[in-house]
């Protein structure tokens, strides 16, 4: 391996390189959600029957499963863009990339708390 590919290969890997592609790939999931999400509001606008037919749908366990998915990519975009605003406001520091960790962590932790709450 060349010292470019090498040199290449280091910075794709880095901590800081993994939380620009999450953040990035969360808002972009999230923007794909949303014309389903205003096709769901819309049903409470065409009458009860729709919204009460639709919202049983919703119980199936694929959609919890779905629902589990889109609390960590809420989390984990909300991660990351604190981290950005973190980076604007303070610069860049050693420790962050344990703080990056962390964020991470503690989305896919808020993420279980709500699947765990879907039992209940």
């Amino acid at each position: 391996m060349s010292a470019l590919a090498a040199s290449s290969f280091r910075r794709r890997t880095h901590p800081a390189y993994v939380a620009f592609l999450v953040h990035r790939l969360s808002g972009l999931m999230l923007a794909l959600f949303l014309p389903l999400h205003f096709w769901a509001l819309g049903q409470a606008i065409e009458g009860e029957a729709r919204l009460e037919s639709f919202l049983r749908w919703t119980d199936n366990p694929l959609t919890k499963f779905a629902e589990l998915g889109l609390v960590v990519l809420l989390a984990a975009h909300l991660g990351g863009g604190l981290r950005l605003l973190f980076i604007e406001l303070v610069g860049w520091r050693d420790w962050q990339s344990r703080a990056i960790a962390f964020a991470f962590a503690l989305g896919l932790a808020f993420g279980l708390l709500f699947l765990l709450n879907l039992g209940a």
